[in-house]
């Protein structure tokens, strides 16, 4: 089997805490800054954003699972699963998990044979991760760091395939997101988004951002104490381009062999693209092949 690739030496050293936004910013214990009782994203500045959602992420993280199963009415799974059937990776495969949370892909991605890395911004994120390593390592246990998703600590070409679920739609800079994502992927290797999306129809579309509006804050409150941390998903969301949007910003990148998977309507959406072989005079951009799936 591949051995795993070594990160470059970087100041990102696991006791420095970090964001995955491209700033050194402290994590306050647990707690987090709310503005006007919610997180706010359009209007803020690239570094209060990202030291509210590392704030955010610190708060959630004991119960971050717990949350996603009873949000997603433990659909996620399935979703993250999908993800994983279509990176198509074997045995010694070399993989990148970003924004990584307490490690769901990442562990999927080591049972299926992967040499994995799972990298997170969020000390308390990685604190879950590792916590579920030690209880049951399995046969092929992967390795977490604690990065920068804009400055990723790898060499370029590192990985066969690198995945981020439900972390790019976190990143200040999207684009520039893209782009290093893309520095670390070997040609002919394969980027995978898992991410939360915007449906096509717009009634479903209201249907689903008034769920998100008033339901999810409402499981925050029950089973953590709080709306307002959840309330900031329909605000990334309606940040967020959509997975429509961000295909187009996938052959902007220079990515190709591109596909989108719609699931249960488009309210998840899992954005598939390659690494080119060629240079790019040597080829040209197709539109992307859509998936719809219930």
């Amino acid at each position: 089997m591949a051995a795993s690739p070594s990160p470059k030496p970087s100041p990102l050293e696991e006791s420095r805490p970090r964001n995955g936004f491209g700033w050194a910013v402290p994590i306050k214990a647990g707690r987090f800054v709310p503005v006007g009782g919610k997180y706010h994203v359009a209007g803020d500045s690239p570094e209060t954003r990202a030291a509210r959602v590392n704030d955010l992420f610190a708060a959630v993280a004991p119960r971050y699972d717990l949350i996603n199963d009873l949000q997603s009415l433990g659909l996620h799974r399935l979703w993250k699963r999908r993800l994983v059937r279509l990176s198509g990776v074997r045995p010694g495969t070399r993989a990148l998990d970003v924004c990584c949370g307490t490690g769901d892909v990442t562990f999927a991605l080591a049972r299926e044979g992967a040499e994995t890395i799972g990298l997170d911004f969020s000390a308390a994120m990685l604190q879950v991760a590792r916590q579920r390593a030690d209880r049951d390592p399995g046969k092929n246990p992967p390795r977490f760091l604690q990065g920068d998703a804009l400055h990723l600590p790898f060499e370029e070409a590192s990985f066969e395939t690198v995945t981020i679920s439900y972390g790019l739609r976190n990143v200040a800079d999207l684009d520039g997101g893209l782009r290093e994502l893309k520095r670390v992927l070997q040609p002919g290797g394969r980027l995978l988004i898992l991410d939360f999306g915007k449906p096509d129809w717009a009634p479903w579309r209201w249907l689903y951002f008034q769920y998100l509006r008033w339901c999810v804050p409402l499981l925050g409150r029950l089973f953590c104490g709080d709306a307002d941390t959840h309330s900031y998903i329909l605000q990334s969301l309606r940040a967020y381009p959509g997975q429509r949007a961000v295909d187009d910003r996938l052959v902007r990148a220079g990515f190709d062999q591109r596909s989108l998977h719609q699931l249960l309507g488009g309210i998840m959406a899992i954005n598939v693209a390659t690494q080119p072989k060629a240079p790019p005079s040597q080829r040209s951009f197709s539109g992307a092949e859509t998936d719809q799936v219930g």
